[in-house]
Protein backbone atom coordinates (compact mmCIF):
# COMPACT_ATOMS: atom_id res chain seq x y z
CA UNK A 1 0.00 0.00 0.00
CA UNK A 2 1.34 3.05 -1.01
CA UNK A 3 2.18 5.54 2.02
CA UNK A 4 0.32 8.58 1.96
CA UNK A 5 2.40 12.20 1.73
CA UNK A 6 0.85 15.19 3.28
CA UNK A 7 2.45 18.54 1.68
CA UNK A 8 2.75 20.95 4.05
CA UNK A 9 3.42 25.02 3.36
CA UNK A 10 4.75 27.16 5.85
CA UNK A 11 4.60 31.19 6.19
CA UNK A 12 6.79 32.11 8.21
CA UNK A 13 7.16 35.16 9.95
CA UNK A 14 8.74 35.99 13.51
CA UNK A 15 5.48 35.91 15.88
CA UNK A 16 3.78 33.01 13.56
CA UNK A 17 3.27 30.33 11.33
CA UNK A 18 0.42 30.11 8.14
CA UNK A 19 0.01 26.48 7.96
CA UNK A 20 -1.71 24.89 4.64
CA UNK A 21 -1.97 21.05 3.59
CA UNK A 22 -1.78 19.77 -0.03
CA UNK A 23 -2.62 15.67 0.39
CA UNK A 24 -0.76 13.66 -2.50
CA UNK A 25 -2.79 13.72 -6.11
CA UNK A 26 -3.07 16.61 -7.61
CA UNK A 27 -6.67 17.21 -7.82
CA UNK A 28 -7.23 16.57 -3.95
CA UNK A 29 -7.84 19.96 -2.27
CA UNK A 30 -5.71 22.32 -0.57
CA UNK A 31 -6.49 23.28 2.63
CA UNK A 32 -5.83 26.29 5.36
CA UNK A 33 -4.88 24.25 8.51
CA UNK A 34 -4.64 27.72 10.66
CA UNK A 35 -1.69 29.95 12.09
CA UNK A 36 0.37 28.40 15.21
CA UNK A 37 3.16 30.39 17.28
CA UNK A 38 6.97 30.59 15.74
CA UNK A 39 8.62 28.58 18.51
CA UNK A 40 9.69 24.90 18.95
CA UNK A 41 7.19 23.66 21.17
CA UNK A 42 4.46 24.40 18.85
CA UNK A 43 6.13 23.19 15.90
CA UNK A 44 7.30 20.25 17.61
CA UNK A 45 3.34 19.92 18.46
CA UNK A 46 2.17 20.63 15.12
CA UNK A 47 4.21 17.75 12.77
CA UNK A 48 3.12 15.00 15.90
CA UNK A 49 -0.81 16.15 15.00
CA UNK A 50 0.17 15.97 11.11
CA UNK A 51 1.84 13.02 11.22
CA UNK A 52 -0.47 11.15 13.13
CA UNK A 53 -1.31 7.95 11.93
CA UNK A 54 2.28 6.80 10.25
CA UNK A 55 2.12 9.63 7.33
CA UNK A 56 4.68 11.01 6.02
CA UNK A 57 5.44 14.72 5.84
CA UNK A 58 7.11 16.90 3.41
CA UNK A 59 7.32 20.77 4.43
CA UNK A 60 8.38 24.20 2.59
CA UNK A 61 9.17 27.57 3.26
CA UNK A 62 10.68 30.55 1.99
CA UNK A 63 14.29 31.52 2.63
CA UNK A 64 14.28 34.51 4.97
CA UNK A 65 15.58 36.61 7.91
CA UNK A 66 14.36 33.71 10.23
CA UNK A 67 16.75 31.20 9.25
CA UNK A 68 17.08 27.97 9.02
CA UNK A 69 16.17 27.17 12.35
CA UNK A 70 12.71 25.26 11.15
CA UNK A 71 14.33 22.96 8.58
CA UNK A 72 17.01 22.25 11.07
CA UNK A 73 14.45 21.03 13.69
CA UNK A 74 12.34 19.35 11.08
CA UNK A 75 14.93 17.51 9.13
CA UNK A 76 16.21 16.48 12.60
CA UNK A 77 12.80 14.89 13.82
CA UNK A 78 12.59 12.69 10.59
CA UNK A 79 10.59 14.71 8.12
CA UNK A 80 11.27 16.49 4.93
CA UNK A 81 11.66 20.19 4.59
CA UNK A 82 13.07 22.00 2.25
CA UNK A 83 13.69 25.84 2.08
CA UNK A 84 13.02 27.71 -1.02
CA UNK A 85 14.54 30.58 -2.78
CA UNK A 86 11.16 33.41 -2.88
CA UNK A 87 12.89 34.92 -6.10
CA UNK A 88 11.88 31.57 -7.81
CA UNK A 89 8.77 30.93 -6.77
CA UNK A 90 6.18 31.59 -9.55
CA UNK A 91 3.64 33.83 -9.22
CA UNK A 92 0.69 34.71 -11.80
CA UNK A 93 1.15 38.45 -12.96
CA UNK A 94 -2.54 39.58 -12.63
CA UNK A 95 -2.61 38.51 -8.83
CA UNK A 96 -3.04 41.80 -6.47
CA UNK A 97 -3.43 40.13 -3.42
CA UNK A 98 -0.97 38.68 -0.65
CA UNK A 99 -1.76 37.17 2.61
CA UNK A 100 -0.19 34.79 4.89
CA UNK A 101 -3.27 32.45 4.06
CA UNK A 102 -2.53 32.66 0.54
CA UNK A 103 1.09 31.97 0.63
CA UNK A 104 1.31 28.99 2.88
CA UNK A 105 -1.48 27.79 0.19
CA UNK A 106 0.45 28.62 -2.39
CA UNK A 107 3.36 26.86 -1.07
CA UNK A 108 1.98 23.71 0.00
CA UNK A 109 -0.13 23.44 -4.08
CA UNK A 110 3.58 24.24 -5.60
CA UNK A 111 5.75 21.74 -3.54
CA UNK A 112 3.56 19.20 -4.18
CA UNK A 113 3.61 19.59 -8.35
CA UNK A 114 7.46 19.88 -7.55
CA UNK A 115 7.49 23.47 -8.33
CA UNK A 116 9.92 24.94 -6.71
CA UNK A 117 13.71 25.54 -6.25
CA UNK A 118 15.60 24.65 -2.99
CA UNK A 119 18.26 26.95 -1.56
CA UNK A 120 21.95 25.12 -0.39
CA UNK A 121 20.86 24.94 3.95
CA UNK A 122 25.08 25.47 5.44
CA UNK A 123 24.94 23.48 8.87
CA UNK A 124 25.48 25.73 11.60
CA UNK A 125 29.54 25.93 11.65
CA UNK A 126 29.10 27.21 8.09
CA UNK A 127 26.58 29.47 8.69
CA UNK A 128 28.89 30.60 11.59
CA UNK A 129 31.75 31.78 9.11
CA UNK A 130 29.51 33.30 6.70
CA UNK A 131 27.71 35.36 9.43
CA UNK A 132 31.52 36.22 10.24
CA UNK A 133 32.50 37.03 6.58
CA UNK A 134 28.84 39.30 5.86
CA UNK A 135 29.68 41.03 9.31
CA UNK A 136 33.45 42.58 7.37
CA UNK A 137 31.52 43.10 4.50
CA UNK A 138 29.07 45.45 6.52
CA UNK A 139 32.27 47.30 8.20
CA UNK A 140 33.86 47.77 4.88
CA UNK A 141 30.02 49.47 3.48
CA UNK A 142 30.41 51.24 6.62
CA UNK A 143 34.15 52.51 6.14
CA UNK A 144 33.29 53.65 2.66
CA UNK A 145 30.33 55.25 3.48
CA UNK A 146 32.74 57.07 6.23
CA UNK A 147 34.79 57.81 4.10
CA UNK A 148 32.62 59.18 1.08
CA UNK A 149 30.85 61.38 3.68
CA UNK A 150 34.57 62.94 4.95
CA UNK A 151 35.70 63.48 1.42
CA UNK A 152 32.00 65.17 0.50
CA UNK A 153 32.33 67.45 3.57
CA UNK A 154 35.58 68.55 1.95
CA UNK A 155 35.01 69.12 -1.20
CA UNK A 156 32.14 71.50 -0.40
CA UNK A 157 34.56 73.67 1.52
CA UNK A 158 36.78 73.88 -1.49
CA UNK A 159 39.84 70.96 -0.17
CA UNK A 160 40.83 68.57 -2.26
CA UNK A 161 43.51 66.17 -1.86
CA UNK A 162 45.62 65.56 -4.76
CA UNK A 163 47.12 62.94 -4.09
CA UNK A 164 46.21 58.68 -3.22
CA UNK A 165 43.83 59.53 -0.46
CA UNK A 166 43.90 57.51 2.98
CA UNK A 167 47.33 57.58 3.43
CA UNK A 168 49.43 58.40 6.60
CA UNK A 169 50.21 61.69 4.39
CA UNK A 170 46.30 62.56 4.05
CA UNK A 171 46.32 61.89 7.54
CA UNK A 172 48.36 64.68 8.44
CA UNK A 173 46.63 66.77 5.63
CA UNK A 174 43.66 66.22 7.20
CA UNK A 175 45.15 67.33 10.50
CA UNK A 176 46.57 70.46 9.28
CA UNK A 177 42.91 71.72 7.72
CA UNK A 178 41.79 74.98 8.68
CA UNK A 179 38.23 76.55 8.56
CA UNK A 180 36.71 80.25 9.43
CA UNK A 181 34.08 78.65 11.66
CA UNK A 182 34.83 76.59 14.39
CA UNK A 183 32.10 74.17 13.94
CA UNK A 184 33.35 72.72 10.93
CA UNK A 185 36.33 71.36 12.99
CA UNK A 186 33.82 69.98 15.05
CA UNK A 187 32.25 68.15 11.95
CA UNK A 188 35.88 67.31 10.25
CA UNK A 189 36.40 65.68 13.72
CA UNK A 190 33.51 63.83 14.12
CA UNK A 191 33.80 62.53 10.41
CA UNK A 192 37.73 61.74 11.20
CA UNK A 193 36.77 59.40 14.29
CA UNK A 194 33.98 57.68 11.94
CA UNK A 195 36.81 56.77 9.73
CA UNK A 196 38.98 55.30 12.03
CA UNK A 197 36.08 53.48 13.84
CA UNK A 198 35.23 51.68 10.89
CA UNK A 199 38.49 51.03 9.58
CA UNK A 200 39.35 50.08 13.31
CA UNK A 201 36.01 47.49 13.41
CA UNK A 202 37.19 45.86 9.86
CA UNK A 203 40.75 45.32 11.04
CA UNK A 204 39.07 43.36 13.96
CA UNK A 205 36.98 41.07 11.74
CA UNK A 206 39.66 40.18 9.49
CA UNK A 207 41.75 39.32 12.36
CA UNK A 208 39.19 36.61 13.56
CA UNK A 209 38.74 35.89 9.90
CA UNK A 210 42.30 34.45 10.12
CA UNK A 211 41.91 33.40 13.44
CA UNK A 212 38.77 30.86 12.92
CA UNK A 213 40.09 29.77 9.51
CA UNK A 214 42.54 26.47 10.31
CA UNK A 215 39.74 25.00 12.24
CA UNK A 216 36.79 25.17 9.14
CA UNK A 217 36.27 22.52 7.61
CA UNK A 218 36.89 24.31 4.19
CA UNK A 219 39.85 25.66 5.30
CA UNK A 220 42.03 23.47 2.52
CA UNK A 221 39.36 25.14 -0.22
CA UNK A 222 40.58 28.54 1.06
CA UNK A 223 43.85 28.06 0.50
CA UNK A 224 43.15 26.27 -3.15
CA UNK A 225 41.47 29.87 -4.03
CA UNK A 226 44.48 31.85 -2.83
CA UNK A 227 46.44 30.41 -6.17
CA UNK A 228 43.44 32.77 -8.19
CA UNK A 229 45.02 35.96 -8.99
CA UNK A 230 43.67 38.68 -6.80
CA UNK A 231 42.19 36.70 -4.35
CA UNK A 232 43.87 36.78 -0.66
CA UNK A 233 43.16 35.11 2.50
CA UNK A 234 40.28 37.09 3.59
CA UNK A 235 38.83 37.26 0.05
CA UNK A 236 39.07 33.49 -0.27
CA UNK A 237 37.48 33.00 2.75
CA UNK A 238 34.40 35.25 1.80
CA UNK A 239 33.76 33.29 -1.52
CA UNK A 240 33.85 29.87 0.17
CA UNK A 241 31.51 30.96 2.51
CA UNK A 242 29.11 32.37 0.46
CA UNK A 243 29.74 29.84 -2.52
CA UNK A 244 29.30 26.70 0.26
CA UNK A 245 29.21 23.13 -1.02
CA UNK A 246 30.69 23.51 -4.53
CA UNK A 247 30.20 19.70 -4.93
CA UNK A 248 26.48 20.88 -5.87
CA UNK A 249 26.85 22.66 -9.00
CA UNK A 250 26.93 19.60 -11.78
CA UNK A 251 28.64 22.05 -14.18
CA UNK A 252 30.06 25.59 -14.59
CA UNK A 253 26.95 27.11 -16.28
CA UNK A 254 24.98 26.85 -12.88
CA UNK A 255 27.68 28.42 -11.28
CA UNK A 256 27.83 31.14 -12.91
CA UNK A 257 24.10 31.21 -13.11
CA UNK A 258 24.16 31.09 -9.13
CA UNK A 259 26.78 34.46 -9.36
CA UNK A 260 24.38 36.21 -12.03
CA UNK A 261 27.22 35.76 -14.58
CA UNK A 262 25.36 34.51 -17.26
CA UNK A 263 24.17 37.32 -20.08
CA UNK A 264 20.50 37.96 -20.01
CA UNK A 265 18.33 37.34 -23.18
CA UNK A 266 14.97 38.44 -24.61
CA UNK A 267 14.26 36.21 -27.51
CA UNK A 268 11.25 35.91 -29.59
CA UNK A 269 10.84 33.90 -32.90
CA UNK A 270 13.56 33.88 -35.26
CA UNK A 271 15.17 36.95 -33.42
CA UNK A 272 17.62 36.18 -30.56
CA UNK A 273 18.76 39.48 -28.07
CA UNK A 274 21.31 39.34 -25.43
CA UNK A 275 22.15 41.57 -23.01
CA UNK A 276 24.64 42.21 -19.97
CA UNK A 277 24.80 39.37 -16.83
CA UNK A 278 21.66 39.26 -15.48
CA UNK A 279 23.53 40.22 -11.44
CA UNK A 280 20.92 37.37 -10.21
CA UNK A 281 21.94 35.29 -7.32
CA UNK A 282 24.75 35.98 -4.68
CA UNK A 283 26.25 39.43 -5.16
CA UNK A 284 28.89 39.19 -2.50
CA UNK A 285 30.52 36.09 -4.01
CA UNK A 286 30.12 37.82 -7.36
CA UNK A 287 32.22 41.22 -6.65
CA UNK A 288 34.55 38.87 -5.26
CA UNK A 289 35.45 36.76 -8.04
CA UNK A 290 35.38 39.51 -10.61
CA UNK A 291 38.57 40.14 -8.70
CA UNK A 292 40.02 37.30 -9.84
CA UNK A 293 39.27 38.69 -14.06
CA UNK A 294 41.03 42.02 -13.54
CA UNK A 295 44.21 42.18 -14.41
CA UNK A 296 46.41 43.53 -12.29
CA UNK A 297 49.78 44.35 -11.98
CA UNK A 298 51.37 41.76 -9.30
CA UNK A 299 53.60 43.07 -6.03
CA UNK A 300 56.77 41.00 -5.27
CA UNK A 301 55.08 39.58 -2.34
CA UNK A 302 51.44 38.89 -4.48
CA UNK A 303 53.87 36.88 -6.64
CA UNK A 304 55.43 34.73 -3.87
CA UNK A 305 51.54 34.31 -2.42
CA UNK A 306 50.60 33.29 -5.46
CA UNK A 307 53.36 30.34 -5.65
CA UNK A 308 52.78 29.30 -2.26
CA UNK A 309 49.39 28.67 -2.64
CA UNK A 310 49.72 26.84 -6.17
CA UNK A 311 53.10 25.10 -4.16
CA UNK A 312 50.48 23.72 -1.55
CA UNK A 313 48.04 22.64 -4.40
CA UNK A 314 50.20 20.98 -6.38
CA UNK A 315 53.52 20.04 -4.65
CA UNK A 316 56.91 20.93 -7.16
CA UNK A 317 54.71 23.78 -8.63
CA UNK A 318 56.57 26.76 -9.62
CA UNK A 319 57.92 28.10 -13.28
CA UNK A 320 60.65 26.16 -13.36
CA UNK A 321 58.36 23.03 -12.99
CA UNK A 322 56.09 23.04 -14.97
CA UNK A 323 55.87 23.06 -18.98
CA UNK A 324 57.25 25.56 -21.11
CA UNK A 325 53.80 26.72 -22.44
CA UNK A 326 52.10 27.11 -18.68
CA UNK A 327 54.57 28.63 -17.85
CA UNK A 328 54.93 31.03 -20.54
CA UNK A 329 51.15 31.25 -19.63
CA UNK A 330 51.38 32.25 -16.33
CA UNK A 331 54.18 35.22 -17.04
CA UNK A 332 51.79 36.71 -19.59
CA UNK A 333 49.25 36.69 -16.12
CA UNK A 334 52.39 38.58 -14.17
CA UNK A 335 52.00 35.41 -12.06
CA UNK A 336 55.65 34.64 -12.45
CA UNK A 337 58.11 37.00 -13.72
CA UNK A 338 61.91 37.06 -15.17
CA UNK A 339 62.71 40.20 -13.06
CA UNK A 340 64.04 38.99 -9.71
CA UNK A 341 62.09 40.01 -6.36
CA UNK A 342 64.13 40.17 -3.23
Amino acid sequence: MEQLISYVGLDVHKETIAVALAETGKRSEVREHGKIANTSTALKTLAARLGHGGRKLRFCYEAGPCGYGIQRQLTAAGHGCVVVAPSLIPRKPGDRIKTDRRDAINLAKLHRAGELTPVWVPDQAHEAIRDLVRARLAAVRTLRQARQQLSGFLLRHGHHYNRPAWTLMHRRWLAGLRFEHAVHHLVLEDCITAVEAATVRRDRLEAHIEAVLPDWSLAPVVRALQALRGLALVGAATLAAELGDITRFTKPRQLMAYLGLVPSEHSSGGTRRQGGITKAGNGAARRIQALTRRRLRLSCSERGRLRGAAASIMPGFGAAAIGPGISHQWESYGVFSSQRCV
